[in-house]
């Protein structure tokens, strides 16, 4: 069974590594913000799993934080973003008066 798992956690660590090469190199803002939240469910994800691996069910709290942690910081990128757009379409339309 610990076989499986840690061939589970490798996948995990091979997608995490995926995510973020995208959040590097994603054309757009909004690729990168969804890169960097698949990085952060995958990174629960290896916590859970690696609480199954090390027999220690009491990581899962942390894996629950991060998870919550992760939602916050995606909607307050999102947020910013949106922000930033219209403050950046406030001052065109103030610079073309």
């Amino acid at each position: 069974m610990n076989i499986l798992l840690t061939g589970a956690a490798i996948a995990i660590m091979f997608t995490m590594l995926l995510a973020l090469i995208r959040a590097l190199m994603g054309p757009t803002v909004f690729d990168r913000v969804l890169a960097v939240n698949m990085f952060g469910t995958k990174a629960v994800l290896l916590v859970a799993v690696f609480a199954f691996i090390s027999g220690r069910p009491d990581v899962l709290d942390i894996a629950l934080l991060y998870s919550l942690l992760n939602f916050v910081g995606v909607v307050a990128a999102l947020r910013l973003v949106q922000r930033g757009k219209e403050y950046a379409q406030k001052k065109l339309e103030e610079d073309a008066q």
